[in-house]
């Protein structure tokens, strides 16, 4: 009998050896299923590849027939699929011969098959894995979105006879019934109330990159976890919204496609360009559309989209960049701090690594919200590379918490754990107190010998705490937050950010969240300052005033605006004439 083709691995060695044309991200998940290959069934890596089971998974994908189009065809898996189908069933526990993968992530541009693939993977799942009474799911935020991949599955099955005696289509309930098994596949979303509690075998997460937050992934994962076998399928096209949980999920797949962190559990792939391509150069395509890329007329088309994206710009750009080459954009033009640019700053050094090499003088900034919304302090600290280090920690009353993670869609109860922010009060507070601020103002100074040189506050709600303030014995200067007024400090520190001098402990989630919600806004002068995104009343951007006010009042001391101090100046005026001055 001859030895079974192990399409999957052959296909990994072809993208490693640099014979298929491929982006880096789908390079890395090629390479990893090699590198498992090698270490499978050790101590560290208590798993194994099953060759029989990737390939039983992959035959019956191809005996599948397409019904939407002219008129029906077999399913042909590009080499492509056949890695990510295989991957997904052939990779096992050492244990109890269980699939490895428990999570699955694939990004690629749109029209490549991903909500199709979903729909392979549930229909074999529910009517082939031998679970019994299991329940199969896909989700989404809205109906319509969730049914795209059920009605894939349904379209497989009604027009296949053999399919047709094993499932029962209820498209009126959109819901599937496999007779032999009992298992069942429901379409749900978030607007019909999907909730915890959902013990799925098989869910599809359809268009992760419209999630406004991880709600719909957490109401099924959290019902996974008693299960021995499941698979949570995530598919999505990347987008423009970079405070986002699908860009989150995307950067955690990154890490550990590049070894930087660790999830065996985890199968990952993406399609996308390489950050050095030329966009223009329809030969990188095949990068983020590795199915689109083989049909000369779908070619065609995508030619005549970059044409137009290309003679339009604007949102015809940023539609051709996300849906057709799989890339993260900017959610607008205005965007204040460009989040690569920003990143890159972060920085594994903590407030007391600044402080033990010697940098104890710092600028202080302050927001303060009026009500019950997030307030902020900042501390800048001149280095001594022409580089400012960043300490930001934010305040709210506890009263207001859980509405503002509600509508903030910002995990501000987790970043009180990490202790980004303090919670001030009891369960009935709904107002700032600013004696919290004044307080961990003292104690950082205090714990860290620090010296303030200046004092920057908005002055809308500066009375309240302006003699707390002066006790610290350095200038409180109010900041008017014109575009006027502001104009200097918004745009050094947005060059700043952009040469790499702007320092931050990069596990300042809430920072780097609040950088990524700021936006410019400019007067008749052409003058900037940020402000929210339009339409983005609950992204915060008060950790980013607090910044630039720090930076107003550095800039105030250390250039040619720096606050008069008269008396030095009336005793250097003396000195200069040559007179004396009478000593009390």
């Amino acid at each position: 009998m001859a030895a079974l083709v192990d399409k999957v691995t052959k296909y990994a060695t072809a993208v490693v050896n640099g014979e298929v044309r491929c982006g880096q991200l789908h390079r890395l998940a090629c390479q990893r299923h090699l590198d498992d290959l090698a270490k499978q069934r050790t101590k560290d890596f208590p798993y194994y590849w099953d060759v029989n089971a990737a390939m039983r998974a992959i035959h019956y994908a191809e005996t599948l027939t397409i019904a939407e189009g002219n008129e029906p065809k077999q399913v042909k898996l590009i080499p492509s699929q056949v890695f990510d189908i295989g991957c997904t069933f052939g990779w096992k526990k050492t244990v109890n011969d269980m699939r490895r993968f428990r999570r699955r992530y694939k990004s690629l541009a749109r029209q490549n098959g991903k909500t199709f693939e979903n729909g392979i993977l549930g229909t074999y799942i529910a009517g082939f894995s031998g679970y019994r009474h299991g329940k199969l799911f896909t989700v989404a935020t809205k109906k319509r979105q969730a049914r795209l991949a059920w009605e894939e599955m349904s379209k497989f099955i009604t027009i296949d006879p053999d399919l047709n005696e094993l499932f029962a289509v209820k498209d009126y309930k959109s819901l599937i019934i496999a007779s032999e098994t009992e298992c069942t596949i429901e379409a749900l979303s978030r607007e019909a109330g999907l909730d915890d509690g959902f013990r799925a075998i098989f869910a599809s997460i359809d268009e992760l990159h419209q999630h406004p937050d991880n709600k719909v992934y957490k109401a099924i994962y959290n019902g996974t976890r008693s299960l021995q076998e499941t698979l949570v399928s995530m598919i999505t096209t990347r987008g423009d919204k970079l405070n986002s949980f699908c860009k989150e999920m995307d950067d955690y797949a990154i890490k550990v496609l590049k070894g930087l962190s660790q999830a065996d559990d985890f199968f990952i792939d993406i399609y996308c360009l390489d950050p050095e391509d030329d966009i223009w150069d329809e030969n990188n395509w095949i990068k983020a559309n590795p199915f689109l890329c083989l049909d000369k007329e779908k070619m065609k088309t995508l030619r005549q989209d970059a044409q137009t994206a290309r003679d339009m710009g604007g949102s015809e750009l940023r539609d051709f960049l996300t849906k057709c080459l799989n890339m993260w954009v900017k959610n607008t033009d205005d965007q204040y701090i460009d989040p690569e640019a920003w990143q890159a700053c972060g920085s594994d050094r903590k407030l007391s690594d600044i402080v033990a090499a010697g940098n104890t003088e710092c600028y202080v900034g302050l927001d303060l919200s009026s009500g019950g919304d997030l307030t902020t302090l900042a501390l800048e600290f001149p280095l001594d590379d022409s580089k400012y280090y960043i300490y930001s920690h934010s305040f709210m009353p506890r009263g207001r918490l859980e509405e503002h993670v509600e509508t903030d869609l910002a995990p501000y109860d987790l970043w009180e754990m990490k202790g980004l922010i303090t919670v001030t009060g009891g369960s009935t507070d709904y107002m700032n107190d600013y004696k919290f601020i004044v307080a961990h103002l003292k104690e950082v100074r205090e714990r860290y010998g620090l010296t303030f040189k200046s004092i920057g506050i908005d002055p809308h709600n500066a009375p309240g705490v302006m003699q707390d303030l002066e006790e610290f014995g350095c200038p409180v200067i109010t900041v008017t937050q014109s575009a006027r007024n502001l104009n200097d400090p918004t745009v050094a520190v947005q060059l700043l950010t952009k040469s790499g001098q702007i320092e931050y402990d990069r596990e300042n989630e809430l920072l780097t969240w609040s950088m990524i919600n700021a936006a410019i806004v400019r007067n008749s002068f052409e003058e900037i300052k940020v402000d929210k995104k339009p339409g983005a009343r609950f992204k915060r951007i008060d950790p980013v005033d607090a910044f630039i006010d720090a930076h107003y009042v550095l800039m105030l001391n250390t250039g040619d605006n720096a606050p008069i101090d008269f008396a030095e100046a009336l005793k250097d005026y003396l000195a200069d004439m040559g007179w004396a001055q009478q000593e009390d």
